[in-house]
């Protein structure tokens, strides 16, 4: 087994990783490289301040210094790109980790759906409609026939019908009438002609004899 062999997997028929597993390690991976990161800042600092000190006093100390901090800051250039590719492959893996999630709800989506139409036939809910919309037609008929009057009440006589109308509440006016008891008294018709026919008739008048008129005028009034 060659080197690359141990270090990537063994047998090639082993199953690999899935995306979530996959996308875990490198999450692992990423926060690992920022510890370094932050044990390398921490010690370029270290440096810089032993290089401040010897500048004056020991410079080969101060050289050396520098020295190690250009290692430190290469190293911590070389995490920044693996950081970088580690990040994108990350995002990349789990782009395809969603769109797979997403893909499966679809097909499931898709199947659930086909069983749901397994039993329909497309002319067989035309036909469906077509009773519905027939037996909604029907009921719209009898409701109409029901709602109209019936026919022989088309022949009666509007005019017929207000004469009797009338006719029944006169007698309803005369029955209240009797029912009341008390009698009316007519006022006596006068025997002898008003005093404007009498003058007429002789021509002249009498004040004794007008004076009479009146009163008897005022009693028959009265």
């Amino acid at each position: 087994m060659s080197f690359l062999s141990k270090v990537f997997g063994g047998k090639k028929d082993e199953k690999g990783p899935t995306t979530g597993e996959a996308i875990q390690k490198l999450r692992e991976t990423e926060e690992m490289l920022i510890k370094k990161q932050d044990f390398l800042e921490k010690k370029i600092e270290v440096e810089i301040g032993v290089a401040r000190k010897n500048g004056t006093k020991n410079k080969r100390a101060a050289i050396q210094a520098l020295k190690r901090k250009k290692r430190y800051e290469k190293q911590l250039q070389q995490i920044d790109g693996t950081l970088s590719t580690i990040e994108m492959q990350r995002e990349a893996l789990e782009g395809a980790n969603t769109n797979t999630a997403v893909l499966q709800t679809m097909k499931n989506a898709a199947d659930a759906l086909k069983a749901a139409h397994q039993h329909m036939d497309v002319d067989q809910v035309h036909d469906m409609m077509d009773d519905i919309a027939e037996q909604q037609d029907v009921a719209k008929e009898i409701s109409e026939a029901i709602s109209n009057p019936v026919s022989f009440a088309n022949d009666i006589d509007e005019d017929e019908l207000e004469r009797e109308l009338e006719e029944l509440e006169q007698e309803e006016l005369d029955r209240e009438l009797l029912d009341t008891g008390t009698p009316v008294d007519l006022p006596s018709v006068p025997v002898s002609d008003l005093p404007s026919r009498a003058k007429e008739a002789s021509g002249r008048s009498k004040p004794k004899e007008e004076d009479n008129d009146l009163k008897e005028l005022e009693q028959w009034a009265s």
